[in-house]
């Protein structure tokens, strides 16, 4: 089934709900009693040295990746539980305005997406097998939606950090749209400045012992 793409009038009014819905949990988010959420092995929370804007620099020997794929309390979780993956962190990046706050981004004026921020090892994990993590964990055709979530910033991107990067982003799409009869929206584009988002977002689900905003499973439309 296609995805319908609905006027921006309407639109906004879904992203400000769904901001709006998303503040309110959080902010009134208490830990939960049992939770099984966090990884086997610790992960840290400042991938690159990651600041409001500032150069993404990683340990010597890692590397840098980012995905934007829906609500980035999901995607920050998925991503945490990758062995290889050393640390992660959510924000925004793609965008057009400079320090924006999750407020600003949730207006839907500021182009940015909400993004995850991954460090990793590449000799316990490779770029390819992130890859395939993101796909595997988002629906990559409905353009600005991811389920109930509706707006710009929930699109599905990869932000490259290297030629390398996105040649292989660029064959993984391709091989990964045989598996799709509706087309792969995911945008593949260079990392631009990236915005570490507000303190409540980051580890969002370990620090409360949710699995928030859930994130669709493989599209139903998929040919395999």
């Amino acid at each position: 089934m296609r995805s319908t793409i609905l006027p921006s009038a309407l639109l906004l009014g879904f992203a400000l709900y769904a901001c709006h819905a998303a503040s309110s949990e959080a902010a009134d988010g208490k830990p939960a009693a049992a939770a099984n959420t966090q990884p086997a092995t610790p992960v840290g929370t400042e991938p690159g040295h990651v600041g409001a804007g500032t150069p993404l620099v990683p340990v010597t020997g890692d590397q840098l990746a980012a995905f934007a794929e829906g609500c980035f309390w999901g995607s920050e979780d998925t991503f945490r539980h990758v062995p290889g993956v050393v640390a992660t962190a959510v924000g925004f990046t793609g965008g057009r305005t400079t320090n924006p706050s999750y407020e600003d981004v949730c207006t839907h004026t500021t182009g940015h997406a909400e993004t995850v921020l991954v460090e990793f090892d590449p000799k316990k994990v490779t770029y390819a097998e992130l890859l395939r993590t993101f796909w595997d964990s988002h629906d990559p055709t409905t353009p600005n939606r991811q389920g109930p979530d509706i707006a710009d910033h929930y699109r599905t991107a990869i932000f490259t950090f290297s030629a390398e990067q996105a040649e292989q982003a660029r064959a993984s799409l391709a091989r990964e749209q045989t598996q799709y009869k509706d087309k792969i929206t995911t945008e593949i584009t260079p990392i631009g400045r990236f915005w570490k988002a507000e303190g409540y977002h980051q580890q969002y689900d370990e620090k409360t012992g949710r699995h928030s905003c859930p994130i669709p499973v493989k599209h139903t439309g998929s040919t395999t």
